[in-house]
């Protein structure tokens, strides 16, 4: 097996342990002669793609978790493009070296502005009869180092399981593991943490004598991740997560407490006395039930239907005599420049706009009540100076200069404006590192 990334942007260093890495990437490999290459759609920000090798188009309109039929090209003339179909820009570029006579899976994935190609060469020998050869590929770099467990157990809940491979970092692949050929449910957890559920499939068939590669990809949300299994030379099966991660924020005036359970879980079990920001829950996507309470009393707000993938906020906010829910979206993915800081302001104050400057440039501007800016970026080694401001008052409600903050290159933030009757105005701000 031959594994090779590349990337179209600067980004995190892959560090491959698989059992061997292709590292050329000159034209030409052994004198010439054919080789026969598919591509497999990874990436969540184009549903269809085009492999083009030399000018000659392989594969064309690849969608989404399928892989194109292979294609034979010439070793001496490599020069690959993954193109948008239809627009037919490159969203990803290489001249790898290809061996005559061997397979290939480009694998494309990623989002718009951080795609990533990678190489996967298709000779394995097969495993051994009742056993199979597994290769699993960490394609979900914003979601961290992961765990990946194979059980015949009924569901996650992971006590004395060891994992098939463990500290698996973004961009990695773990070599081929060999396993007892079965049908499994596959759990993959945050490393070391065996509650932090990221994917579970029910149930993958893993055949007799196969190769199988498991290839991890991200989410909208960043944390959680999809999965793909691709069978050497042979079919791709998706497998996308069905969680979703949920919060609850309570942010009414005069401190008024919130409690708050989705699908039965609890993110305020009690009175959270507002401000104060829950954690994620992890639960199921689609439909759901949300229970509420504003200071004991219960309060009926129209549940929200939860994204597969993604990460979500229940802001709950305005006078605790008539309170609203706003729900939010949460892009917790990486910045996609390595090195910078990735924020967003939430403005939970009641009828003041709220805007975000660090460094004296504005990063959110005049972001309505009960509403989330986009995302901005800064370098971490510039953040000298970080303010949130309101249009009535001469100071900031917030700055860095009364609470110590230190932005770590490549994290993701969130400050939510929020009332505060302890404050000298009754209004300020409040940091929260989502990642890593």
């Amino acid at each position: 097996m031959r594994f090779t990334p590349w990337a179209t942007r600067l980004a995190l260093t892959l560090s491959l342990s698989a059992t061997a890495l292709l590292t050329a990437c000159g034209g030409g490999g052994d004198g010439g002669g054919s080789a026969q290459v598919r591509l497999l759609n990874a990436t969540r920000s184009f549903p269809q793609l085009d492999l083009v090798v030399n000018s000659k188009t392989i594969n064309s309109k690849v969608a989404y978790a399928t892989a194109g039929e292979y294609g034979g090209v010439d070793t001496n003339a490599t020069g690959t493009q993954v193109q948008q179909s239809d627009v037919g820009t490159s969203v990803s570029a290489t001249t790898p070296t290809l061996a005559s006579g061997n397979n290939y899976t480009y694998i494309t994935y990623g989002f718009a502005g951080a795609v990533r190609t990678t190489l996967l060469q298709e000779a394995e020998p097969a495993a051994d009869a009742n056993k199979v050869k597994l290769l699993v590929l960490n394609l979900a770099p914003d979601a961290g180092a992961l765990d990946v467990y194979l059980t015949t157990a009924a569901n996650c809940a992971l006590t004395s399981e060891t994992a098939a491979t463990t500290n698996l970092q973004g961009g990695a692949g773990s070599g081929y593991i060999s396993l007892n050929a079965g049908t499994f449910r596959v759990c993959v957890t945050g490393y070391n943490k065996t509650t932090d559920l990221r994917l579970n499939i029910p149930s993958v068939t893993l055949e007799s004598t196969s190769v199988n590669t498991l290839i991890l990809t991200a989410t909208d949300g960043g944390v959680l991740v999809n999965g793909i299994k691709l069978v050497q030379k042979g079919a791709v099966t998706n497998y996308p997560t069905a969680q979703a991660r949920v919060r609850t924020v309570a942010a009414l005036t005069a401190g008024g407490k919130v409690a708050s359970t989705i699908n039965g879980q609890g993110m305020f079990s009690v009175g959270a006395t507002s401000p104060l920001i829950s954690e994620y829950v992890t639960t199921t996507a689609g439909a759901s039930t949300l229970t509420t309470s504003v200071n004991d009393v219960p309060v009926t707000f129209a549940a929200p239907t939860l994204t597969a993938g993604s990460d979500t906020t229940l802001l709950v906010w305005g006078d605790a005599a008539a309170p609203k829910l706003a729900v939010l979206n949460d892009d917790n993915r990486l910045p996609t420049v390595i090195g910078n800081v990735k924020v967003r302001l939430v403005n939970a104050l009641p009828s003041l706009t709220a805007s975000l400057n660090v460094d004296f440039s504005a990063i959110a501007s005049n972001v309505s009540p009960g509403a989330v800016s986009n995302a901005g970026t800064f370098s971490s080694t510039t953040a000298s100076q970080v303010e949130v401001v309101v249009p009535t008052s001469a100071t900031p409600i917030f700055n860095n200069n009364n609470t110590t903050i230190a932005f770590p290159a490549n994290s993701v933030w969130t400050f939510f404006a929020v009332p505060n009757a302890a404050a000298a105005q009754g209004m300020t701000a409040l940091p929260k590192r989502e990642r890593p």
